[in-house]
């Protein structure tokens, strides 16, 4: 870390300390150098009486004067040490000021300058040396911290941060300045070499390629990748700004997320191009906030096909947000937001309680399908919160399937058995979804207790475009079968590719073939008018087994506590 040198030692703050709170005790003070001038002007011939008299070898003449040597003396020796007392409790107290200080500049954490004092002190380098000399700012921010924090507890996370900061503090130049601005955000102040201007894009890519080298916590590896972005105190200065600083930050903030929107583990120079990009960003964190508490959210509907007799089987519940701004808004756009925001558990929630409540009104023969997010996954009150649901809304387990992504298995493996088994007992049906884009093995297969597997989209959409896309699919059709894992298949857009996955066996099916989702009143009037409408009220659903009830009894407490 490169901190200004501006700090005063502990003794220097004893000196200023001690001379400011020498009025503090003028009495004694005066009292003892009283007693001083006085011994001095009568101890010499007075102390010497005093000695002969206690040894016998001569007499006391004056008594009074005996008693005021005496005196003096003991004043002297009270002065002397109230005046060491003063002294220790000055050194102390300027201690206390010193350490009250560095935690009110610095980040306990790191040790690295916090915000407040990074921006006063990078101001004040940069009006230092205002015409003469240009910096760059730069805003790194570690890529998915929030995900590997929440997975490995918050212990590991403090731990990836004074790691992240011993590497940045080995790659920075000496006259740099580095902060943490808070969570997982750092700032950096660099001056730039107008004979090597490149020296700042070199030690951005030296800043990437150290945080993304291997961590370890508690002896398991952690990958981390940072984002970067960077901005000029020669560009165009936000007009409203506080301060330079203030302004720089800001326009290397927006550079920073226009490099987590184009990949991660990046960097880019800010561009004002960008601000619009931010701003949007912006509108819509706030927009999805307000619509999660406004119900906005709301499920769509799917069609589940089986392909040897044309029969629907089902539904799959898509997220769509009915934005009173922007319209209807496709789950690609505000998913990812909703993750980085922490809100994608209690969106999903809510689309779920909507969706059981829908698909009541369906035939019994009709299952429903919902996503579920490697978020909630992660939490391990999920099961029981949708035991919840199903008990609330009387919606029979056996007819709801979750899916889960492939991308879920490179988590806590033992965890995702474990909370799926648990809903596996309930009557849930677990699917695996996105299958064959490569992240789980057969291993994994085996062991978690999938019921079926999606064959991904990008697989069945490229089936009747070469020989290779259909030999692959074949295979992993082949493997499914292997494993007695019925299989549904992603994609299916036009009655070729439907022909070519009719002949590679028994299949069910989606996609914009059978017509693109609905809203639940449109799904109803598609099943009205197929007379597959519940026609009798379904029985009550059976209570989870005792030890999940106790669990949601539990949760149920906890929740009306908070």
């Amino acid at each position: 870390m490169r901190l200004p040198n501006d700090n005063f030692s502990v003794a220097e703050n004893a000196i200023g300390a001690q001379s400011r709170d020498s009025g503090h005790d003028t009495l004694a003070l005066g009292i003892a150098v009283a007693a001083i001038f006085l011994f001095v002007g009568t101890g010499s011939s007075a102390l010497s009486q005093v000695i002969h008299a206690i040894r016998g070898t001569g007499v006391l003449q004056n008594p009074l004067i005996a008693l005021a040597v005496l005196l003096n003396v003991a004043i002297i020796l009270f002065g002397w040490r109230r005046y060491r007392d003063m002294s220790h409790a000055v050194l102390h107290h300027c201690a206390a000021e010193a350490e009250a200080r560095s935690l009110a500049e610095t980040d306990v954490l790191t040790g690295f300058l916090n915000r407040r004092s990074f921006a006063k002190i990078a101001d004040q380098m940069i009006s230092d040396h205002k015409g003469s000399s240009r910096f760059a700012l730069v805003m790194a921010d570690l890529d998915r911290f929030k995900q590997i924090n929440d997975l490995h507890g918050h212990a590991a996370g403090d731990a990836i941060l004074q790691e992240t900061a011993s590497r940045i503090a080995l790659v920075l130049p000496a006259n740099a300045l580095v902060a943490r601005l808070g969570g997982d955000e750092f700032a950096l102040l660099i001056p730039i070499d107008v004979a090597r201007p490149e020296r700042v894009d070199q030690l951005a890519n030296a800043l990437i390629d150290a945080i993304a080298a291997p961590m370890f916590v508690k002896e398991t590896e952690v990958s981390m990748t940072v984002s970067l972005g960077i901005a000029r105190s020669d560009c165009e200065i936000e007009p409203n700004a506080q301060s330079v600083t203030q302004a720089l930050l800001y326009s290397a903030d927006v550079a920073m997320y226009h490099a987590k929107r184009h990949g991660r583990n990046c960097y880019f120079w800010f561009e004002a191009a960008m601000e619009g990009e931010l701003r949007f960003r912006r509108e819509l964190e706030a927009g999805i906030r307000r619509g999660i508490e406004q119900g906005e959210f709301v499920p769509y509907y799917e069609q589940q096909i089986d392909l040897k007799t044309g029969k629907l089987t089902g539904f799959e519940m898509l997220a769509r947000w009915k934005s009173p701004t922007y319209g209807i808004v496709n789950p690609q756009i505000f998913i990812p937001i909703a993750e980085d925001l922490g809100v994608i558990d209690v969106l999903s929630e809510q689309l779920i309680a909507k969706a059981l409540q829908d698909a009541k009104a369906w035939n019994p023969q009709l299952a429903l399908a919902v996503n579920i997010s490697p978020v909630q996954l992660r939490d391990p009150w999920f099961s029981q919160k949708l035991l919840k649901m199903l008990v609330e809304t009387n919606f029979p387990p056996q007819r709801l399937e979750i899916e889960i992504t492939e991308s879920c298995l490179l988590e806590n493996v033992s965890a995702v058995r474990a909370m799926l088994a648990s809903l596996k007992n309930q009557g849930i049906r677990i699917s695996l979804d996105d299958f064959g884009t490569g992240y789980s093995s057969l291993g994994q297969l085996r062991e978690l207790p999938f019921d079926s597997i999606k064959i991904d989209r990008s697989f069945v959409m490229n089936l009747t475009e070469g020989k290779d896309s259909a030999t692959i699919f074949k295979t992993i059709a082949a493997l499914g079968e292997g494993l007695g894992l019925p299989m549904t298949a992603e994609g299916i857009e036009s009655e070729a590719v439907l022909a070519e996955l009719q002949a590679y066996g028994d299949f069910k099916g989606q996609g914009y073939l059978y017509g693109q989702p609905e809203s639940g009143a449109a799904t109803l009037e598609r099943l009205a008018a197929l007379d597959l409408l519940q026609t009798v009220e379904p029985a009550s659903v059976a209570r989870p087994e005792p030890a999940a009830e106790e669990s949601a009894d539990r949760l149920n407490r906890s929740a009306a506590r908070g």
